[in-house]
């Protein structure tokens, strides 16, 4: 399935919604290039990974690097609505420990306003 992304703005947090496979190649591409623009003039951001059902090295690759470029500009990526295969995968690679992830779109947006 092709990776399709869409963005929305909830109380001036960027909130991507994903959904396919974020796999190496087109689709890792696509959620790189759409999120290296909008890195700039968002500093938070939700990708909500309820619609993703499969995430391989590359899709990993993708995220961590997206995850170190938001740091690095001020930002911050949570993750939310993981579904059980993607939420096992990044507990087994340890990238658990790395990300912010939140079981619902509701409390990582909640996490952004009571951190603000």
């Amino acid at each position: 399935m092709q990776m399709k992304l869409s963005t929305r703005t909830v109380d001036g947090i960027l909130v991507v919604d994903c959904t396919g496979r974020i796999i190496f190649g087109e689709e890792s591409a696509s959620l790189r290039d759409t999120l290296r623009d909008l890195i700039p003039q968002n500093k938070k951001i939700i990708l909500n990974l309820s619609g993703v059902n499969y995430i391989d090295s590359g899709g990993l690759g993708t995220l961590v690097a997206l995850y170190t470029s938001a740091r690095s500009s001020g930002g911050s990526i949570k993750l939310a609505n993981l579904t059980q295969r993607v939420g096992d995968l990044l507990q087994v690679t340890k990238l658990l420990t790395v990300f912010d992830v939140y079981d619902s779109e509701e409390r990582a947006l909640e996490s952004f306003r009571t951190a603000a």
